[in-house]
């Protein structure tokens, strides 16, 4: 191949030179050279004066993981709509419903049964649309088993991000609707009750938050998970202590354990207690009432003035619990190879090899 080559005297001549030829003379002059002794020299002591800080800053503190995680998630459910901004719209929608059909009770002695019911409906049917955030778990989930499969992140740093993340958003939920259904229902208009009111739906929605990553880190599957979740809060609405008082309830399965695990059952008492411990209603022209007796007959509440309080603790215990046991999950990585995933799959396979025999 003919190049252009330049001579010791800076003349350029045409001569014959393979490229591979040219590349190794040009190596060959390099190395020879004084410049790369230089630059071996500069390279050697850069190496020796800040290898070891490079290295410390390669592996990033759990404090700094977890600011990045939460910061990073941040972001994310900010600009995907599907993972809160949907979940608040569906329960500011179903507030104004129940808001509505349970607007205009009074306070009279007949509104308690009715006030109760619309307390019950409010907690249950939030807890449940929250349901919706299923695929938003999942994908962080999955997101996290690839981090930590690559050693970029682990179960503490992970479940304290998602949590730290998600308080904003759950709290924005929380207030929004509590603040809707509040006034709309006329429920007692003391700035101290309305804040138990939102701590307690807060609380609520946590508790729900760690049942569901509970449930997706099992199945890491959209369908199942849901099912699973609707199936639970069915048992857990049942037990809850509405529709039948929680002493009366059958011992063996749902008084225990399931009216004691259902997280409705203590919002709901706390609720309840936050609102009628202290007030009396008129039954007749002389005769008064405490409301801790007319709520008897219609729910189970302790007469004593700080059962709500312990009730929020409880609420409180769950969310650690859950979290706790979503670390435990991921900790052993059982959602990597499910076994629950895989029962159905074999089970589905099986169904198939049977059909085309």
């Amino acid at each position: 191949m003919c190049k252009n080559w330049q001579d010791e005297h800076g003349d350029f001549s045409s001569v014959n030179m393979d490229t591979a030829v040219a590349i190794r003379t040009l190596e060959a002059t390099y190395k020879s050279s004084a410049d790369a002794a230089a630059v071996e020299s500069m390279i050697l002591r850069l190496t020796e004066k800040e290898g070891p800080l490079l290295k410390s800053k390669g592996k990033a503190s759990n404090a700094t993981r977890i600011a990045v995680l939460t910061w990073r998630s941040l972001l994310i459910m900010s600009r995907e709509w599907k993972f809160y901004w949907l979940r608040l719209i569906l329960c500011m929608l179903l507030t104004l419903c129940v808001g509505t059909v349970f607007s205009g009770l009074g306070h009279s002695l007949s509104s308690v049964v009715t006030r109760v019911a619309a307390i019950f409906v409010f907690i249950s049917f939030t807890s449940l649309l929250s349901i919706a955030g299923v695929p938003a778990l999942l994908k962080e989930i999955k997101i996290y088993a690839s981090e930590e499969s690559n050693q970029h992140s682990g179960a503490f740093v992970f479940l304290l991000g998602q949590l730290l993340s998600s308080i904003p958003f759950l709290f924005l939920i929380s207030i929004s609707s509590s603040l809707v259904f509040y006034f709309l229902i006329g429920l007692q208009d003391e700035f101290s009750l309305l804040m138990y009111f939102v701590l307690n739906f807060f609380m609520c929605l946590l508790v729900n938050e760690g049942l569901m990553l509970v449930v997706v880190s099992l199945w890491q599957d959209v369908f199942w998970s849901i099912l699973t979740l609707v199936s639970i809060h069915v048992l857990m609405m049942l037990a809850a202590g509405y529709f039948r008082v929680r002493n009366a309830l059958p011992g063996p399965m749902w008084m225990y354990p399931i009216s004691y695990v259902a997280f409705h059952t203590y919002s709901i008492q706390g609720l309840l207690e936050n609102e009628y411990l202290g007030t009396s209603f008129a039954v007749g022209q002389v005769r008064t009432i405490s409301g801790f007796q007319a709520l008897r007959s219609a729910y189970d509440i302790s007469s004593d003035n700080n059962s709500k309080w312990e009730n929020l603790l409880i609420l409180f215990l769950m969310v650690v619990g859950y979290r706790i046991l979503v670390f435990v999950l991921l900790h052993f990585r059982l959602g990597t190879i499910n076994p629950f995933t895989e029962f159905f799959n074999v089970i589905r396979i099986r169904k198939v090899q049977a059909q085309d025999e």
